[in-house]
């Protein structure tokens, strides 16, 4: 018998390590390809370093979501308000390479519109790199629609290539 998926939960400060670990196990076996190693380092210990996670746990405006196996996190998600209210956005959702198309992403995602619709937003705003044909393909599942490409200087000498990809709420 398969194993089950457990709910979408808060994380919790003692999640934080077991997310930072995933995510530079998930970032490793995904983005070789899409990004330099040197800007997945990058990228990881601007975004995933424990002591970052923390800090954006401690926001008003910042919640950070898993969704567990037998107890175990294989996904996650960060949202983020905008300052006027209108938008949620989906800053961050991974799910663990083993864990894809068995729903995690999408359960997620509910959980964002859900957020979104509880304080009031009118769409999910989330950015994806433009080379990520996988992800961008399950946004589109999802009822997500490409608004705009941009590129961002993020330091360090890297750059962001995304689309910033929108979703009605």
């Amino acid at each position: 018998m398969a194993a089950r998926l457990d709910g979408v939960a808060p994380l919790e400060d003692g999640d934080v390590e077991a997310v930072s670990v995933l995510a530079r196990e998930i970032w490793h076996a995904h983005y070789p390809g899409i990004i330099s190693v040197a800007q997945i380092e990058y990228m990881l210990a601007q975004r995933y370093d424990p002591r970052v996670i923390r800090a954006e746990l401690a926001l008003p405006d910042v919640w950070w979501y898993k969704l567990t196996l037998e107890q175990r996190i294989v996904a996650y998600a960060a949202l983020q308000r905008d300052a006027g209210g209108v938008a949620m956005k989906i800053d961050k959702l991974y799910v663990h390479p083993l864990q894809q198309r068995r729903g995690c992403g999408g359960r997620l995602i509910a959980q964002a519109v859900a957020a979104a619709r509880a304080w009031g937003c009118r769409e999910l705003v989330l950015a994806v790199n433009r080379n990520n044909a996988p992800a961008i393909a399950a946004y589109h599942k999802h009822g997500f629609t490409v608004r705009e490409a941009v590129v961002r200087d993020i330091g360090g000498g890297f750059v962001m290539d995304d689309y910033v990809m929108v979703k009605a709420v």
